[in-house]
């Protein structure tokens, strides 16, 4: 689980999540943290389809999972590490009920950020406190908007310019626009 601290990359190539900018900002912000190799960072990805038939939709399944990127790049996009945290079966499209059924993973994780949990370190046979970030959400664009809770249509629908965007409705259209927001 600490590969991610030991490996070695070309500068400028990102070949492991760990490669990244946001990464290396996040090491850089919480460097408490990044001593501490051990520590996990996870992902967490989402979407719902509809199970029976792509136009069917009376009924939806929205999947949630977690990936610990602390491993390999060969590893920690392996099915073997891809944990399936819960399973949302809705008659419908369950919008802003996300949130609602994924409160007890964000209060875990949230517990895991800023307590920990004592765990055994079996390669050096010594218990430590594991801590726990979310670093990264992995998702389309509405499924990003249902699970963070910001708008993710209309003029204020950019999640990286939020309030200060620059879009615009079309005349004709009335259909908000981005262009050369980016």
């Amino acid at each position: 689980m600490t590969w991610h601290a030991t490996h070695q990359t070309e500068e400028g190539l990102m070949y492991h999540p760990s490669d990244a900018e946001a990464w290396k900002h996040f090491d850089q912000m919480y460097s408490d943290f990044a001593e501490e190799p051990r520590d996990i960072r996870l992902g967490l990805c989402t979407d719902g389809f509809a199970p029976h038939s792509q136009y069917d939709r009376s009924y939806s399944c929205w999947p949630v999972i977690i990936i610990p990127y602390n491993l390999p790049h060969s590893m920690c996009m392996s099915f073997e590490y891809m944990f399936l945290m819960m399973v949302i079966l809705s008659p419908s499209n369950p919008k802003r009920l996300i949130n609602v059924y994924s409160k007890l993973l964000i209060e875990e994780l949230l517990q895991l950020w800023h307590m920990g949990v004592r765990t055994c370190d079996h390669a050096t046979d010594n218990e430590f406190i594991m801590r726990v970030v979310l670093i990264w959400t992995v998702n389309n664009l509405p499924a990003y908007g249902m699970a963070s809770g910001w708008s993710t249509a209309g003029v204020v629908g950019c999640p990286v310019c939020m309030d200060d965007t620059r879009a615009f409705h079309l005349q004709h259209g009335r259909k908000a626009c981005y262009f050369g927001c980016h």
